[in-house]
């Protein structure tokens, strides 16, 4: 690795951990409280209830038509439709998002023990029912993640099984249902469980100090993770097959503790000193204003939970690199463009000399002495032989290649 990838690889870290990453929990804690204010606010377990419901029906709406959404809102068709249609879903599925996870986490709370054996229990088996199943890393959030709002896979989400729902459409409603409700649901009791582990345990008397401590823990294990990440990819190319998932759980595992607390540490610190004594225009500023600059960062979509990805699937090591590019992603699109353009002055170019080329034969037999100077610019002093007039066309050739190589220079 080059200093300059480094360089642009140490910004994207910074770029994921202290923007993109606070924007995304600034978003889902005013959603989230905007949900306990207007949506059944004076019936809690109803209000929870219908969380779920409208999570679970948007998702899987969202998951089975996504083919439909890619058809009605095509950016090759129609630019400014797809612009306004893609960001307006991605408010509507935010919503929808935040509203799933609020739904399944308050019922949990409501019928479960809030001791530290049975969140600690609830917690384990999620955790292990998600590796079985090798579907660990769809824990994996902001700050670990950056979802760009990139034209060609706007609308995708992943499922479990990759079934077409146009070759196998029994199937693909099943496994939509599969990836929203088993998956969805495991990756819920994993969140709720750490968190509220924290809750009971770091600092429980002094919320501030907690938030504190959370949010400091949360960053020291994300820099240490984000630093480890060469190593865990040797490793994980070394190793194959069953100890090479384990050993990339483990560090995801890592990485997600350092997750949760980052959350929680901004969430409860919003709570604490932001317009405390005004809590619904502190709810509408952080669901609204974080929303908007995440759009005009070109990363909505980061504030969605969609998708089933599975561990280790990429190739070697790549199954623990972070996708955390944005800043590298200008630059290759800018490397793209300058090459683009190289490429058509070289093939401009190409042209020019084939046609010089093709013509200089038939210069020599049918063109005049007249004609040929007119044609190369040579002055009427001088008198051009056969020979002469090749190697006056060989040096138009040479010097076209020497334009060649200082645009090639300059580029």
């Amino acid at each position: 690795m080059t200093y300059h990838s480094a360089f642009l690889q140490l910004l994207d870290t910074f770029f994921a951990s202290f923007v993109i990453g606070p924007l995304v929990v600034t978003y889902w804690r005013g959603t989230w409280n905007l949900s306990d204010k207007f949506l059944l606010p004076h019936d809690k377990l109803h209000s929870s209830f219908a969380s779920l419901v409208i999570g679970i029906i948007g998702h899987l709406i969202f998951t089975t038509f996504q083919g439909f959404f890619r058809n009605l809102f095509n950016p090759n068709e129609h630019r400014l439709t797809f612009y306004l249609g893609s960001r307006l879903y991605t408010s509507i599925f935010g919503v929808i998002c935040v509203n799933t996870w609020r739904g399944g986490w308050q019922l949990i709370d409501k019928y479960t023990a809030r001791d530290m054996w049975t969140v600690l229990s609830i917690t384990v088996f999620a955790i292990i029912a998600l590796m079985a199943i090798k579907a660990f890393r769809n824990v994996t959030s902001p700050p670990f993640v950056i979802v760009t709002d990139h034209s060609k896979e706007y609308f995708d989400i992943p499922t479990m099984y990759k079934k077409s729902g146009t070759r196998e459409p029994g199937l693909y409603i099943f496994d939509c249902l599969f990836s929203v409700l088993v998956i969805g649901s495991l990756v819920v009791f994993v969140w709720r469980g750490l968190w509220v582990l924290l809750d009971l345990k770091l600092f429980p008397e002094d919320p501030t100090l907690s938030a504190w401590a959370s949010l400091i823990i949360g960053y020291a294990i994300v820099g240490i993770t984000f630093s480890i990440q060469p190593i865990m990819k040797w490793a994980c190319e070394k190793l194959e097959g069953f100890w090479r998932i384990i050993i990339a759980d483990i560090f995801l595992f890592v990485s997600f503790i350092g997750t949760v607390n980052v959350w929680r540490g901004i969430w409860a610190l919003l709570d604490i000193y932001f317009l405390p004594d005004n809590k619904l225009l502190s709810d509408w500023l952080t669901h609204g204003v974080s929303l908007v600059l995440l759009i005009l960062l070109n990363c909505s979509n980061s504030v969605l939970v969609r998708g089933v990805y599975i561990d280790a699937e990429e190739p070697a090591g790549q199954c623990v690199i972070f996708p955390v590019y944005y800043i590298r992603l200008f630059f290759q699109k800018e490397r793209t463009k300058k090459q683009k353009r190289l490429n058509e002055t070289t093939d401009k170019i190409d042209h020019n000399n084939t046609v010089l080329l093709i013509e200089k034969p038939q210069m020599n037999h049918s063109l005049c002495d007249g004609d040929m100077k007119v044609k190369y610019n040579i002055p009427d002093d001088v008198k051009l032989t056969n020979n002469e007039f090749s190697s006056e066309s060989d040096t138009i050739n040479e010097r076209s290649n020497d334009e060649h190589r200082i645009l090639c220079d300059d580029e």
